[in-house]
C-alpha cells in the first residue's frame, strides 16, 4: 500500500487491525524461537502493538520498524516511557528507551547496519499489510537485513475474494515462495478469527534457518 493509506488510517484512528490483548497465537508460539533471557527481537511494522509490552515483560529487548510516527508516540505513551529522540536521516528517526527501539521510516529504507544484531523475527503485521507485489520487494529485503535469524510469522488465510486487503490472505505455498530457499517453513499453531465480519483462519509459522 502506498503510505498515505497508512497515514490516513491513523490520523483517522481507522486501526481495527490493533488488538486489544497481547496476540494469542503469539503468546502460545513464542518459545518456537528459543530465546535467550535478554534477546533482542525485531517486529517490522510494529505499530502500536501490545505485543511489544507483552515481549519487554516477559525480559527481552525489543526493536521495531514504524511508518507512522503517530504509531510510534502512541506506542510509547502506553508504555509510559519518554524516548531519547535522535534524527538519523532525512528518511529515519530513531526512538529509544530502556530495552525498546523503534525507528520511524519506511522498512525499505533500513539498513543492515542501522538494525544492529538481533535474536529472532516477530513478524505480525509486515506481510499480511502488503499486497503481493510489495511483499516480494519486503521479503527480499528482510532477508538482505536479516538473513540468518529465525523469525515467528503470524498470516491470515481465506479467499481473497471474500474481502479486500489489507490484511491480505497468505498461504503456507506463498510463504514457500518468498521464503523456502532460506527457511525452513513450518506450521505452530492457528485459530479461527474474524476481519471485518469474514471468517478467517490466522497461522502462526516458524521459519526456521536450521532446515
Amino acid at each position: 500500500m502506498e503510505h498515505s493509506f497508512w497515514h490516513r488510517r491513523w490520523q483517522k484512528n481507522e486501526i481495527g487491525f490493533h488488538e486489544s490483548e497481547p496476540n494469542k497465537l503469539m503468546v502460545r508460539s513464542i518459545d518456537a524461537l528459543k530465546l535467550a533471557p535478554n534477546s533482542v527481537v525485531f517486529l517490522p511494522l510494529c505499530g502500536k502493538t501490545l505485543d511489544i509490552g507483552w515481549l519487554l515483560s516477559q525480559g527481552h529487548q525489543v526493536v521495531g520498524i514504524e511508518l507512522e510516527v503517530l504509531a510510534v508516540e502512541q506506542l510509547f505513551k502506553q508504555l509510559d516511557r519518554v524516548p531519547e529522540i535522535q534524527v538519523i536521516n532525512d528518511d529515519l528517526t530513531c526512538y529509544q528507551g530502556e530495552n525498546i527501539t523503534i525507528y520511524h521510516g519506511d522498512i525499505l529504507t533500513l539498513s543492515k547496519q542501522q538494525l544492529g544484531p538481533e535474536d529472532a523475527i516477530y513478524d505480525r503485521a509486515a506481510m499480511v499489510a502488503l499486497p503481493a507485489e510489495m511483499r516480494t520487494k519486503y521479503c527480499r529485503h528482510m532477508l538482505t537485513i536479516r538473513p540468518a535469524i529465525n523469525q515467528l510469522l503470524i498470516v491470515f488465510e481465506y479467499d481473497q475474494n471474500q474481502l479486500t486487503g489489507p490484511p491480505f490472505a497468505i498461504s503456507k505455498s506463498d510463504i514457500q515462495s518468498y521464503y523456502g530457499q532460506d527457511y525452513g517453513v513450518n506450521l505452530l499453531d492457528q485459530r479461527k478469527a474474524e476481519v471485518r465480519g469474514v471468517g478467517v483462519s490466522e497461522l502462526a509459522f516458524l521459519l526456521n534457518t536450521n532446515h
